[in-house]
């Protein structure tokens, strides 16, 4: 068997996808894809179309740009798609794709998670912080 070069096993890896490398695409998809924003426009969209008033509505503290740029990225990516429906005003729709739908179970689950375990957590950080004062 051949010893590799650094650099080797590196583009070896990009092309198995090996998500602990910051070279591989799978790194920078999953980097994108643990955004809060991201896991809360595919949890608000797990429940149907939205137009993007709704979704400002449904997600507390998200500004105007980084709804507009979580929506374009995921657009990109093809996890969710928008329609432009012509009326005065324009009607613009978005909704998870197949792609996003398989995505949507996981993150739901994680978000599901946060809100059930959130006490438990705190809990825990207040221990920690008590047994490691700064």
């Amino acid at each position: 068997m051949a010893t590799m070069t650094a650099a080797q096993r590196r583009e070896q890896a990009r092309a198995d996808y090996d998500a602990f490398l910051r070279e591989c695409p799978s790194h920078q998809l999953l980097g994108r894809l643990s955004d809060k924003w991201v896991s809360l426009v595919i949890a608000a969209l797990s429940g149907g179309t939205q137009r993007y008033s709704d979704l400002s509505r449904t997600i507390a503290g998200v500004s105007p740009k980084m709804l507009t740029q979580t929506l374009r990225s995921l657009e990109r990516d093809g996890i969710i798609s928008r329609t432009v429906t012509p009326a005065v005003p324009v009607r613009v729709d978005y909704a998870l794709t197949p792609l996003g739908a398989s995505l949507a179970g996981l993150l739901t689950a994680v978000k599901d998670w946060a809100e059930t375990h959130f006490e438990d957590v705190r809990a825990a950080r207040e221990h920690y912080d008590a047994q490691n004062p700064n």
